[in-house]
């Protein structure tokens, strides 16, 4: 009874202690004040770069970089075991807050796009590492507290900035230095995590023959039992396989095998190709409006002149929590999207263009915490991961192209009201796909049999996590 004790009391704080650092780390991380008015800044006086500048040149980089760094670090950050990519992701928080307060001139700013596109490559490291750490029985507690400390951090930088801009008529050098500080704290806690044993495809020692071994036996028919001296052979002889080196040709074979294996399993349910869809059509519509609200907002209201609120906007867009039903749901919230994204292209109030962006950047929030939970539902850790490195990489591969031919000055390099008119035609064709496909389904499962409904998956009422 006492050895029982001891090991629950050990499983509990080996799940408590990284949780509440890398939380901690979470926190910090996205607790960037100054990250609302990074436009009015670049803009201002100084770093006195011109808002076509930004628009048709600079920002595109980050969206280039993004893409040529992201599936080499899913890679790399599985094979290095997670905790080095976070502490490099801390590192270059860092060095991107120290650009922008301290580097003068163009050439430094195009660096900054490259190296922002580390941090962001870098993110799926902050997930991956706590389902190697704990219990599986611990997963959906820690991931409610990692997300809860991005959104808290987040929320609480961006009221902090509004609060430092309107009420104390900070300067934005000021507000740059103070997230410096706040960046570096993160950098720091990034060195208390434990370092994990163990990836998902680079296996160490013999985690990679038992997993080999289970996947092998879940996939082949029953044989007859092998003697005890057949089944030590085999397993002396993966085991051998396994230590002949990290980085050995075993290794990496190994890892290959696990990849290819986890894709299949991913994307042979339809269900989950269909809610990836949406997840890399809709992320990369929401990451380019993301990237261009501040030059839209400049653009109806300028910074230079006219008090923004760009701060207390992203705080309110933090704050929304919402409830939906099924498939359907998809379609629906596409299509107030569309017009939300419309609204901002279209609006001459800055207020109406706000009100255009909490409504679309909630839904978008909403309908993604919804899909990762569909698929997250129906894979395992391994088949997740790799599910979201591949929907991100899809995603922004559309971005990319998006960004090359909309935005780019070496292609049509349109305005900033033009692209949001796109951004929105765009939104609404995914909400006419998704309308469809949606009514579609719905109306077959409205007209099957019992017997047919019992044997289809129920549509489920899914809620967005709450603070």
């Amino acid at each position: 009874m006492t050895i029982k004790l001891t090991l629950m009391l050990t499983r509990s704080s080996s799940w408590a202690y990284p949780t509440t650092v890398l939380s901690l780390y979470g926190f910090f991380a996205n607790c960037r004040v100054a990250e609302p008015f990074l436009t009015p800044y670049l803009i201002g006086p100084h770093k006195n770069i011109s808002g076509e500048v930004l628009n048709n040149y600079l920002f595109p980089i980050w969206t280039y970089s993004y893409l040529a760094f992201l599936f080499p670090v899913f890679l790399l950050t599985d094979f290095l075991r997670y905790k080095p990519l976070i502490v490099v992701q801390g590192l270059f928080l860092v060095t991107n807050y120290i650009l922008l307060c301290f580097a003068p001139g163009l050439p430094a700013m195009t660096f900054l796009q490259v190296n922002y596109a580390v941090v962001t490559s870098t993110e799926v490291a902050y997930f991956s590492y706590i389902y190697s750490v704990i219990p599986v029985e611990h997963y959906q507690r820690a991931t409610g507290y990692l997300r809860s400390a991005m959104l808290v951090g987040y929320t609480f930088g961006a009221s902090l900035g509004q609060v430092l801009v309107s009420l104390a008529g900070m300067n934005y050098f000021y507000i740059n230095t103070i997230t410096l500080g706040i960046v570096s704290m993160a950098f720091l806690i990034s060195f208390w995590l434990p370092m994990p044993q163990r990836s998902m495809f680079f296996k160490v020692k013999k985690d990679a023959a038992v997993h080999l071994q289970s996947q092998q036996e879940a996939h082949r028919p029953e044989e007859p039992v092998m003697d005890k001296d057949g089944a030590g052979a085999g397993s002396e002889k993966m085991e051998h396989n396994v230590n002949s080196g990290w980085c050995s040709r075993e290794n990496v074979a190994t890892a290959v095998h696990l990849l290819w294996q986890s894709f299949r399993e991913s994307y042979s349910s339809r269900h989950v190709i269909y809610w990836s869809l949406w997840w890399a059509l809709a992320t990369s519509g929401y990451v380019q409006v993301f990237n261009y609200i501040q030059l839209m907002w400049d653009h109806i209201e300028p910074s230079a002149t006219s008090s923004i609120y760009n701060g207390g906007v992203e705080a309110v867009c933090s704050l929304v929590t919402w409830a939906v039903w099924g498939e359907l749901a998809l379609g629906l919230f596409s299509a107030v999207g569309a017009g939300a994204v419309f609204l901002m292209a279209l609006t001459s109030s800055i207020w109406a263009c706000y009100a255009g962006y909490v409504l679309f950047k909630s839904c978008y929030m909403l309908l993604i915490t919804i899909t990762t939970f569909q698929i997250a539902a129906n894979l395992s850790m391994e088949c997740y991961a790799l599910t979201f490195g591949i929907n991100t990489f899809i995603a922004l591969s559309l971005q990319t192209i998006i960004t090359a031919t909309v935005v780019d000055e070496a292609a049509l390099g349109l305005d900033i009201v033009t692209q949001f008119i796109i951004y929105g035609s765009y939104y609404a064709v995914i909400s006419v796909l998704f309308l469809t496909r949606g009514t579609y389904t719905a109306y077959v499962n409205h007209h099957s049999h019992p017997e047919q409904k019992k044997a289809k998956e129920p549509t489920e009422v899914i809620f967005a996590e709450r603070f």
